[in-house]
């Protein structure tokens, strides 16, 4: 199969027609071989009773229902467990992704050996109050993943290889991250191309700003977990150490201060009377506990049944 399409939905049932239609009459006019996987997210609006209707007049529709909201994430995650395509295609199903990209995004993959090629929406119809937390958003995930060529991480348009997707794991909002966990599963061919935007037709934005909060959070979680996931010990006990070193050179000037102003007979004050006491009693504290987190994170990772499991891209 050449094209497998995944779309992961929440109370679209007006635009799923029109998507589906659409989708098809591409992959018809290109001669693809595909399959189109409807991920329900729980919607309440009938989006179910819509799929199950599409299918009976397009066997290449298949759709997965969840009993409940879990989020994108977990739509995608599950629809690429059971993807056949060679190469797949996500994309919203709200309209705002068009299906015209389909054959650019497959050539690439198949032509010009990316591994990954993410839309760039570089026109937007979105209110300032989202685009420009959004520029901000990439920014940090550029200078943090060290994927420079990216310009947009969170388009819902994109195009990966059949081996990518399963390889990696999406789990609570890493959906935004998905060419960062991509990169740090050694697919490192990611490119870009400019989509279209086109402006929502049908119901309205099942996104808040909270998004914004959690995608921070995330971004945090994914950099940590992608560098320090097997060898925590390398983070926290660095950290433990530099803060206990740091409070225990303190500590030893504010003794060696009061021992010389003893031995001239000069005035000095009480050790515990010293604001910098109290600093180098938090570092050294804090410092331990830090040590003690990665000693357990150690044993954590360690005895983990992935602790030796990598990325094998050929064998011969």
């Amino acid at each position: 199969m050449d094209i497998s399409v995944v779309v992961p939905l929440y109370d679209e049932v007006e635009s799923l027609p029109e998507l589906t239609s659409w989708i098809s009459r591409v992959m018809d006019e290109n001669s693809f071989s595909y399959e189109i996987i409807l991920v329900d997210d729980g919607s309440k609006d009938g989006s179910w009773e819509m799929i199950k209707k599409l299918q009976l007049n397009n066997s290449n529709i298949k759709g997965i229902k969840f009993r409940r909201n879990y989020g994108k994430s977990a739509a995608l995650n599950t629809a690429f467990e059971v993807v056949k395509g060679d190469v797949v295609i996500t994309m919203d199903a709200d309209l705002q992704d068009s299906p015209d990209e389909i054959p650019e995004l497959y050539r690439r993959i198949t032509e010009e050996g990316y591994d990954l090629i993410s839309g760039w929406k570089a026109k937007r119809y979105d209110p300032i109050t989202k685009t420009v937390p959004t520029k901000l958003f990439n920014a940090a995930t550029r200078k943090m993943s060290g994927i420079d060529n990216l310009h947009d991480f969170n388009c819902g348009l994109k195009a990966y290889r059949k081996n990518v997707v399963k390889n990696i794991e999406v789990y609570g909002e890493m959906h935004r991250y998905i060419p960062v966990i991509a990169k740090w599963a050694g697919f490192t061919r990611i490119g870009e191309q400019v989509v279209e935007h086109r402006a929502r037709k049908y119901g309205k934005t099942k996104f808040g700003m909270s998004r914004f909060v959690n995608g921070f959070l995330d971004l945090l979680s994914i950099f940590f977990v992608g560098k320090f996931g097997k060898r925590p010990m390398h983070f926290f006990g660095m950290m433990g150490t530099l803060s206990f070193l740091t409070g225990l050179i303190i500590t030893i000037w504010i003794i060696v201060d009061k021992l010389t102003a003893l031995a001239h007979g000069a005035k000095y004050r009480d050790i515990t009377a010293q604001p910098l006491f109290y600093i180098a009693l938090v570092a050294i504290i804090l410092g331990s506990q830090l040590f003690l987190t990665g000693f357990v994170a150690e044993l954590v990772a360690r005895s983990a049944s992935e602790r030796n499991k990598y990325q094998v891209e050929e064998t011969i």
